[in-house]
């Protein structure tokens, strides 16, 4: 092919080079910012080398590239550049460059790994770091090492992760390009007190109109906010035209073409690197992106709205100062910029896992083992993935991909979504099926949150993109005819998001998957019982999830959509304070039915028992005083002394229950059971013997004071006290002690009437300093009693004893 006078961007002049790379060392990494022609101009130079397969991230990226290269050469696309996204192929039998999707590249592969008929393939905007990207990365890595060593290979990047794809490559020449950049300034525009990003972004946007020439390039995470935002512009004086993935082709052309005045073009990520917007002098950025995310622990994935990284941020800029100086509004204060990320998260490490499982089965290797990763897939992540694949018969138990797993894979879909319409065909029909799973992968298509609702317009109004999905999805499953219910087809695909409300009356419903959800107001669902959720989100700060798109269902199409998450068990537990056995039938966490149980597995039941010992505490017990002060002498005892008598507070008698209370806890059956239980004799078990025939020696219950009285120590405190009529200790001249006298007793040291007139832990000092004027505070409210001046001189008494001074 006899290239045409090709557009003086700055990659031309490095065609020869980058040709003759490919030809001596069979691999090479391209490094251009956007904007210098990699995307257009390489592979029509390499064309020399032979049929040139071209993979890009993105559908709309795909299909204006092909149309790009077809322009250059005077053709149209289909001619000597074609392309094939899912849904559509335009090739020819001249064609000798197609641009494929990376997930559609991936899936040929997957069908021939000698991928014949193809001597060069490029894989454009490796930096991207989308997940067919980086698998396909692998597995063509995989089949370059064995089945086809002469395949060329180009990776290309507008970044600086050169050296990893070099590696991955062989070690690989990296071959960089220059930009013609021209200078971008950059202003700062923060949010005002309540404002949302829209009405933020539509602010910029008419500061960009005013303070800048030629087209504005507005970058916002979603179609959604796309269309709030031209909304707060309809007045403006320039055409607002969106760009997004979803919009039909004629939609996308309309921005990748110049105005005939000057335009507005509202757009996602999909303009930051893959394609040209002509005519852009000026970039509003709202500093969001919208990212695949998964939230395990509570069954719901999905887009989440991220702040874009540094790496983000100057590439979008960089789109205001192709052409000549330009300007760029960032949605955010200025001293942010230090905290944004440096990269993109790779969606390898936060996206659902499920699709690439399924492709690794197909490629005969399970765990992603011995193939060359970028970042290697988490195993977390491509466990859960597997274990979906399994409850879906796609594999194995032991990971290899079953027949029906290969079907699904075809079908080129999430497998969750190929399992509802290979399953759902044959139930509902095969053109209903297609019509719902087309909806349920383009969930833009039916803004409402009723689905139903949403799928009769769509059958009214048959737009193209949705229509050729149905066809195309109809193609692959054999002609059936059923009964059109689109709640079954949503269950099959998502049988964990069946959802019943929780009470009459209330918006709130409990997923199959345990997972709480709100239906928003106004949602056309009624008052549904249950509802097959199709989409649900969990905004943040928020545990529960909101309902965004479902159909109402009954149990009795739950029970067949969710047959896999149906199950009667038999539970004991502790519920309200005692033990609840009952047979309950569940579909995954939603309760259908349940029956008490009368005798119930013995096993069961002492573990609930104990579950509710260690919930209540040991105060369920009968502690009566005897107990509580054995309790206080061990614990003194293991203070003071530590092993070999035992810890007995609240968590290590809990922890070691079955020493103690074993015999009555393998007879309890309620909480009644519990109260009955003497807890010092049960106690009594971890007495430590020999040691425990020293137990009164060492910590005794009642210690024998002068008088002839034995007073009760009270261990509750540390030290231990022992409370007594001063009367009654005349004569003692030290302070007692306990634990072989390691520990003195301290003396609360009473009057007649049972009240402290002192308190002591060295008697001896006290009888000398203290005792003279508690003595005469003594002789004056108690006359008729006899306090000596020397109280170690006289006998002890309990009553007056007025000879006794």
């Amino acid at each position: 092919m006899k290239l045409p006078e090709l557009p003086d961007l700055p990659v031309r002049g490095a065609l020869d080079r980058i040709v003759a790379t490919l030809t001596e060392r069979g691999a090479a990494v391209l490094v251009a910012p956007p904007g210098t022609g990699k995307t257009t101009l390489v592979p029509l130079a390499l064309e020399t080398l032979g049929r040139v397969v071209v993979a890009e991230p993105r559908r709309l990226a795909a299909r204006a590239a092909a149309g790009r290269m077809a322009a250059l050469l005077g053709e149209s696309v289909g001619e000597t550049v074609g392309y094939s996204v899912r849904g559509d192929r335009r090739v020819g039998a001249r064609t000798r460059i197609e641009v494929v999707t990376s997930g559609l590249l991936v899936r040929r592969l997957q069908g021939d790994p000698e991928l014949a008929g193809a001597d060069v393939v490029v894989l454009d905007e490796c930096h991207e770091r989308h997940l067919d990207a980086d698998l396909l990365l692998a597995l063509l890595l995989d089949a370059r090492a064995g089945l086809r060593p002469d395949l060329r290979v180009l990776a290309t990047s507008a970044t600086v992760a050169a050296e990893r794809l070099s590696v991955l490559l062989g070690s690989a020449p990296v071959l960089a390009v220059r930009g013609r950049a021209y200078p971008v300034e950059t202003t700062y525009v923060p949010s005002l007190p309540r404002e949302r990003s829209e009405a933020q972004v539509a602010r910029a946007t008419r500061t960009a109109l005013v303070g800048a020439d030629g087209d504005v390039l507005v970058f916002l995470p979603g179609a959604a906010e796309i269309r709030r935002t031209m909304d707060l512009l309809a007045d403006v004086d320039a055409d607002l035209v969106p760009l997004h993935g979803r919009l039909s082709a004629a939609g996308q052309d309309i921005a990748l073409r110049p105005g005939s005045r000057r335009r507005v073009v509202l757009s996602t990520a999909v303009a930051e690197s893959s394609l040209t917007v002509p005519g852009v002098r000026a970039v509003v950025d709202s500093g969001l992106a919208r990212v695949p995310r998964i939230d395990r622990g509570r069954g719901l994935s999905g887009l989440a709205t991220v702040r874009v990284s540094a790496a983000v941020a100057e590439q979008r800029a960089g789109r205001a100062g192709r052409g000549a100086p330009g300007k760029v509004w960032r949605c955010w204060p200025e001293y942010e910029n230090g905290t944004l990320p440096a990269y993109p998260v790779p969606e390898i490490r936060t996206a659902d896992l499920t699709r690439l499982a399924l492709e690794l089965a197909c490629w005969g290797t399970p765990d992603g083992d011995g193939l060359a990763w970028w970042d290697a897939p988490p195993q977390g992540g491509l466990a859960a993935g597997r274990d979906v694949l399994r409850a879906l018969g796609a594999v194995t138990a032991a990971g290899e991909v079953t027949e029906r797993g290969r079907h699904m894979a075809r079908v080129g879909l999430h497998p969750r979504l190929a399992r509802a319409l290979l399953d759902g065909a044959a139930e509902v029909g095969t053109r209903a099926a297609a019509e719902v799973v087309a909806v349920l992968d383009d969930d833009t298509l039916v803004p409402g949150v009723d689905l139903v609702a949403g799928l009769r317009a769509l059958r009214r109004e048959r737009p193209p993109r949705w229509r050729r999905e149905v066809e195309r999805l109809s193609r692959l499953v054999d002609a059936t005819d059923g009964d059109d219910d689109p709640a079954f087809v949503v269950a099959l695909a998502h049988p964990e998001r069946l959802a019943r409300r929780r009470s009459p009356g209330s918006a709130s419903y409990l997923m199959a998957g345990g997972t709480a959800v709100t239906l928003p107001p106004g949602s056309g669902l009624g008052d549904a019982e249950w509802v097959a959720v199709a989409v649900a989100t969990r905004d943040p700060g928020r545990s529960d999830g909101r309902i965004r798109s479902a159909a109402v269902a009954d149990e009795k199409l739950a029970r067949r959509a969710g047959s896999s998450l149906l199950e009667i068990v038999d539970e004991v537990d502790w519920v309200d304070d005692d033990v609840v056995a009952r047979r309950v039938e569940r579909l995954g966490a939603i309760v259908l039915s349940e029956l008490q149980i009368r005798d119930p597995d013995r096993q069961l039941l002492s573990a609930a028992v104990r579950r509710g010992l260690n919930s209540t505490g040991l105060t369920l017990l009968h502690w009566d005083s005897d107990a509580v002060a054995l309790r206080q002498r061990l614990d003194f005892l293991h203070r003071t002394l530590g092993a070999p008598w035992p810890r007995v507070d609240d968590e290590s008698l809990l922890a070691d229950a079955d020493a103690w209370l074993g015999p009555e806890l393998a007879t309890a059956r309620r909480r009644a059971d519990l109260e009955r239980i003497d807890a010092g004799q049960a106690l009594r078990r971890l007495l430590p013997w020999p040691d425990a025939a020293r137990m009164d020696e060492l910590a005794p219950e009642r210690l024998p004071v002068p008088s002839g009285s034995r007073v009760r120590l009270d261990y509750s405190t540390d030290p231990p006290v022992l409370a007594v009529k001063v009367q009654e200790v005349f004569g003692w001249t030290q302070t007692p002690s306990l634990a072989d006298g390691q520990v003195p007793i301290v003396l609360h040291l009473l009057s007649p009437a049972q009240r402290p007139v002192a308190i002591t832990a060295d008697l001896a000092s006290f009888w000398r300093t203290g005792w003279p004027q508690v003595r005469s505070d003594l002789r004056g409210r108690y006359p008729k009693h006899a306090w000596p001046e020397d109280p170690t001189s006289v006998p002890a008494h309990r009553g007056t004893a007025r000879n006794a001074g």
